[in-house]
């Protein structure tokens, strides 16, 4: 069984910083991809940012220049760095793993971008 758990989200002010962690654990041989996704009130689940196991990454355009994607494969953990943040960044995060034969999610966290 894999779980995937997501933590850091909370308020912030805008042009404020948060630090989103997703730790993956379970019978975990080899995680592939991972990635953070975000749905806001009313509206789709987007992607955020992605990060593959060698470290390559790709950002959506709305967050290129502000937020940064980690990882530390030693503890099946990845991250996102949120800066510069806008009200319209508030939604529920999602941290994503592709981990074979499955791909995993976790519960979400929420971030809410508010004066």
């Amino acid at each position: 069984q894999v779980q995937l758990v997501e933590s850091g989200g909370g308020l912030v002010q805008p042009g404020g910083s948060l630090r989103l962690s997703c730790a993956a654990s379970g019978s975990i041989l080899g995680i592939g991809a991972m990635g953070w996704y975000r749905q806001a009130p009313g509206k789709q689940r987007e992607l955020v940012a992605t990060i593959t196991s060698g470290g390559t990454t790709n950002y959506a355009d709305s967050v290129k220049g502000r937020f940064t994607i980690s990882r530390d494969n030693a503890k099946n953990t990845v991250y996102l760095q949120m800066n510069s943040l806008k009200p319209e960044d508030t939604a529920v995060y999602y941290c994503g793993a592709d981990i074979s034969p499955n791909e995993f999610w976790g519960q979400g966290t929420q971030v809410t971008v508010s004066s």
